[in-house]
């Protein structure tokens, strides 16, 4: 892990700020319906572009079709060098819950209604998200849907392809499909689960995302963390923040919120070096949990 972390990493074929912004919080209460204020949703999408941030992790099962639309609200037409990701792969049933949405016909449609919503013409990055288990990765066959992605690809509604909620094995068997520009799994201080297939991609180049980088919607809670956090004088979560970009230079992190002033601690984050003691006494953390 370096202590002097690098700023920037290619997602596709762009050079991106490794801290960008995940608007699945922007949504309602569980990713459920519009914000209770859709003006301060779009006060924090502009602020987060003003503070630096030129990734953009989004989706049209956010809401469904809430965050797109406050995305294109707020920031159409986009700033040259804004990378808006997006993801298919599931739906939303009438209750919230999330179903698969594989067919050929769904991520077709999916992808059709991510360009209307956002307003654009071709997509920057479509991750696919592996719906065969809603809890965590599992294993299952991406040929199909994939190929449905390399179609659409082909015909420019899509740059560049990734994947999300992915075993190593699925990794390494879409990789000899198709060009994979990065990976968007379950990862943060206490889950690490995926520590080998970050330095993976890390030697190949190709982008790690973690999604719940604090936690998901139960904030990481350590007493190390919170140790860590009073002695340098900054919050649990910009520590959690920098732990990540310290982690491995492939990491961009999307730390989502609907705060104005959780935004600005977070994007505080990527001007903290931790040292190598908090480094060692933050890695214990998982190896405890």
């Amino acid at each position: 892990m370096s202590n002097t972390p690098r700023t920037t990493w290619q997602l596709g074929d762009r050079t991106v700020n490794r801290l960008g912004y995940g608007a699945m919080q922007l949504a309602g209460p569980g990713v459920f319906g519009p914000p209770k204020d859709p003006a301060a949703a779009r006060a924090v999408l502009r602020a987060a572009l003003a503070g630096g941030v030129d990734h953009i992790d989004t989706s049209d099962f956010y809401g469904p079709h809430v965050t797109n639309g406050l995305i294109r609200e707020a920031l159409h037409p986009y700033p040259a060098g804004l990378c808006i990701a997006t993801k298919i792969g599931a739906r939303r049933d009438a209750q919230g819950g999330w179903l698969p949405a594989f067919s050929r016909e769904e991520l077709t449609a999916a992808v059709h209604d991510n360009l209307r919503n956002l307003g654009l013409e071709s997509l920057d990055v479509v991750n696919l998200r592996a719906m065969f288990s809603v809890h965590g990765p599992a294993e299952g066959s991406l040929e199909e849907p994939l190929a449905v992605l390399a179609g659409l690809r082909e015909q420019g509604l899509v740059r560049h392809i990734g994947l999300s909620n992915v075993t190593a094995g699925q990794v390494r068997d879409a990789r000899r499909m198709v060009p994979i520009a990065c990976v968007q799994n379950h990862y943060n201080l206490v889950h690490r689960d995926d520590d080998g297939l970050v330095d993976m991609l890390a030697t190949d180049g190709i982008a790690y995302v973690p999604f719940f980088p604090l936690g998901g919607f139960s904030p990481l809670q350590s007493a190390i963390l919170s140790g860590v956090a009073a002695r340098l004088e900054t919050t649990p979560m910009a520590v959690a923040i920098a732990w990540l970009l310290q982690r491995s230079p492939n990491i961009l992190v999307i730390p989502g919120t609907s705060s104005l002033v959780h935004l600005r601690e977070n994007l505080a984050a990527a001007s903290l070096v931790l040292p190598g003691d908090a480094v060692a006494e933050l890695d214990a953390i998982a190896a405890t949990s």
